[in-house]
């Protein structure tokens, strides 16, 4: 069973859930309830622990939202960008966020105790064109971005005095700042709209314009990795992914409806879709009585039917974000799906 929210009649850009599910922050194109910005806000993140928000947005600007007796309480974060943010995360231990970018730019941001203020750091090289997704490791130190050059790469966002060092990694052992641990670029040429690491961290999963989804299995630093699988789809592009387990994961987007992927090392296939549009069609009497009120509309308004608008599945246009929502990293019962539709769902997962 599904469980759905509509809450507005405007796109929903991006959503999160706290780790208790009681508070949910949302970014949509008209002015926020937590009024800082000037211009629309691409992208929401809330922190598990700390409940602390991070938005970005258009104004190219990023502001962190501490819950305050009074209410929420703003502090600019200096991003030093000159085009719009596109896309904001948390760090998996909260000490840093990272902001993707239209200027061909990753800030990765941190607080500085003596300033008491949050700043940034710069992955610049090899990025050539607008950053859409960024994905963390369970490391909180290595950086998955997807981005509008067909590549899915990973960084390095190891800062001295933030972060402990950490443990080796098939993606790599000493890695200083803005290093190169990994780049993938997509055949086809074709954007890359999202990325994410499985729930171990030693695979990646990207999803591209051409309708399909790439897991990469690293082997070992500056090594070819153990295996590039891609799977294409005669489905419209995807733009979101979500790992449930280290041999599932689910990807949504102009479909409007997400599908299921299954498989390791050895292959990857699409094994299932949910919210399937066509399971839902009626048999029998219903079917009849379809037909008789498609001749009705053609009579009456020149139209085959009265919902020609309507599609057969629960989000009404493109998903646009997904979100684990129930369970514990490699096994996610429940996920969360956002959209241009307004409104949110929520699905379960096969076991």
């Amino acid at each position: 069973m599904s469980e759905v929210h509509l809450l507005f009649h405007q796109p929903i850009a991006d959503h999160s859930f706290s780790a208790d599910r009681s508070l949910v922050a949302v970014s949509r194109d008209t002015k926020d309830e937590l009024a800082g910005h000037d211009k629309t806000v691409t992208s929401v993140d809330i922190a598990p622990n700390s409940r602390n928000i991070v938005t970005c947005s258009q104004d190219r600007n990023a502001l962190v939202w501490e819950p305050s007796p009074t209410g929420w309480k703003p502090t600019l974060v200096l991003l030093r960008i000159n085009r719009a943010a596109t896309h904001v995360r948390w760090s998996p231990d909260e000490t840093k966020f990272a902001v993707g970018s239209g200027a061909r730019v990753i800030a990765v941001c941190y607080f500085e105790e003596e300033n008491d203020w949050w700043v940034s750091k710069h992955i610049k090289k090899p990025l050539r064109s607008t950053v859409f997704s960024l994905a963390w490791h369970p490391n909180s130190v290595l950086l998955a971005a997807g981005s509008a050059d067909a590549h899915a790469r990973v960084f390095s966002s190891y800062i001295k005095g933030v972060d402990q060092r950490p443990e080796p990694t098939v993606w790599g052992e000493r890695i200083p700042f803005n290093t190169v641990c990994g780049e993938y670029i997509n055949s086809s040429g074709g954007w890359v709209h999202s990325v994410a690491f499985s729930p171990s961290g030693d695979a990646l999963a990207f999803a591209a314009h051409n309708s399909s989804v790439t897991v990469v299995y690293p082997s070992a630093p500056e090594q070819p990795p153990h295996a590039v699988l891609s799977v294409t789809t005669q489905m419209l592009p995807f733009l979101t992914l979500c790992w449930t387990r280290e041999d599932q994961l689910v990807a949504a987007g102009h479909d409007c409806h997400p599908v299921v992927f299954e498989g390791s090392m050895e292959g990857w296939r699409l094994a299932y879709s949910v919210d399937d549009p066509r399971k839902s069609s009626g048999s029998g009497a219903s079917q009849e009585s379809s037909a008789l009120n498609m001749f009705r509309q053609m009579d009456l308004k020149g139209k085959s039917s009265a919902d020609d608008t309507n599609l057969k599945t629960i989000h009404q246009n493109s998903i646009t974000v997904l979100r684990p929502y129930e369970g514990k990293p490699g096994n996610i019962t429940k996920f969360s799906s956002s959209g241009v539709d307004g409104r949110i769902v929520i699905f379960s997962v096969k076991g």
